[in-house]
């Protein structure tokens, strides 16, 4: 029996989680649960799962939630409030695993405490490792953590590696790998159409089921960018070793392409679930409740470069990583302001590169030396993107 903590459980990789372990009872046990406000959806998550700790962001959600459960008679989940109780229920003593699901910078510090505290580690926030980069890793190797990609296309490459891989380790075999993207919704729409998209257009992915953030990030390509970043992390590899593939189907998650000319992929349907059950049972296998392959359902599969001009965000995260230091913390804070500026019908969806690219501009790479550090470049890059998003609209 394993003993897990979800962060950010409301969420789409929470609630795949939470049902792969509704068909693994004897193996997995749910001892904390966190959201932000969605508190409907973690009251059933409760009732479910009967987890000790629930962890609401806001307070006032916090003390609804914990009205709601008592009238329910529900007695055995304590209810916290705050972001300090994330970092709390990562690092209890009774946690063997991590679900790091909370989208964004929000995720970093209890993410990092995790592995400070030796937990295996499920990563699929992404921008955790993007922004605190080396400390990060280091991190989970002092403190003996075991990291586990989750993101459909970094699981996939973790599968294709030699057997005993660790993330982090170099694969000496490794030439490169091959991380692949659906294109978005994007992928042929007139490049002088785009600045009229409308959030709800970027939101409609054609075949990932995302949240609002996420699914802007995979109509930017941002998100393949930050893949890439993560990639060139996990994998100790270079930026020049990453090739970024778009790959329409979404059936080959990523490959992995060896010095004796092998190419290995992992291939499934596009259900978060594959890459979750894979995470929690590693080294093991168990069933995920996603449908089995269709290989002649799929019938052809099709592979084209990006293209930089329909996709500059793409090549703002390559030139993030390829300046190092601090630059990917940059890039990440720009992205979260102008991305809920956009949602927020306040800026067209092609200013978002823009305003990432001027942030950019404005920081030099210098080298990450601490945790504080990150958190203030993190604030310093989002006050002058909102400073160049007023002066936009000015």
């Amino acid at each position: 029996m394993k003993n897990l903590c979800i962060l950010g459980a409301t969420g789409s990789i929470g609630v795949s989680t939470l049902d792969v372990i509704s068909r693994h009872p004897d193996k997995y046990k749910v001892i904390a649960l966190s959201a932000n406000t969605n508190i409907a959806l973690l009251y059933q998550q409760c009732i479910q799962f009967k987890p000790k700790y629930a962890v609401v962001v806001n307070p006032d959600k916090a003390l609804i939630l914990q009205q709601q459960l008592a009238q329910a008679n529900i007695t055995t989940t304590k209810i916290l409030s705050g972001t300090d109780e994330l970092v709390s229920i990562a690092t209890l003593e009774n946690v063997d695993m991590v679900m790091a699901a909370i989208v964004g910078a929000a995720g970093l510090l209890p993410t990092l405490a995790a592995a400070q505290a030796g937990k295996t580690v499920l990563l699929a926030n992404k921008e955790a490792l993007v922004m605190s980069g080396q400390l990060f890793m280091q991190a989970v190797v002092e403190a003996g953590a075991t990291l586990l990609p989750i993101d459909s296309e970094h699981n996939a490459i973790f599968q294709c590696m030699p057997a005993q891989y660790k993330a982090g380790d170099v694969a000496k075999s490794v030439r490169k790998i091959l991380l692949t993207a659906s294109g978005g919704p994007f992928r042929i729409t007139p490049i002088a159409d785009l600045e009229h998209v409308t959030p709800e257009q970027a939101v409609a992915h054609p075949k990932w089921d995302m949240g609002r953030k996420i699914s802007v990030d995979s109509a930017t390509m941002m998100n393949k960018g930050l893949e890439l970043i993560e990639a060139c992390l996990l994998f100790n590899l270079s930026p020049t070793q990453v090739q970024v593939v778009i790959h329409q189907q979404s059936i080959i998650h990523s490959m992995v392409d060896y010095v004796d000319g092998s190419v290995l992929a992992q291939m499934g349907n596009p259900d978060m679930r594959i890459p979750i059950a894979h995470a929690m049972a590693y080294p093991e296998r168990i069933d995920s409740g996603v449908a089995a392959l269709d290989i002649f359902s799929v019938a052809q599969m099709d592979f084209t470069p990006p293209d930089l001009n329909r996709f500059p965000c793409l090549k703002l995260a390559q030139d993030a990583i390829q300046a190092g230091g601090i630059m990917p913390t940059v890039l990440n804070a720009a992205n979260e302001i102008a991305v809920a500026e956009f949602l927020n019908e306040t800026i067209k969806f092609t200013d978002i590169a823009k305003v990432i690219a001027k942030t950019m501009t404005n920081f030099d790479a210098g080298i990450i030396e601490n945790l504080t550090q990150i958190l203030h470049v993190d604030q310093a890059a989002r006050t002058k993107a909102q400073t160049i998003i007023a002066e936009l609209n000015s």
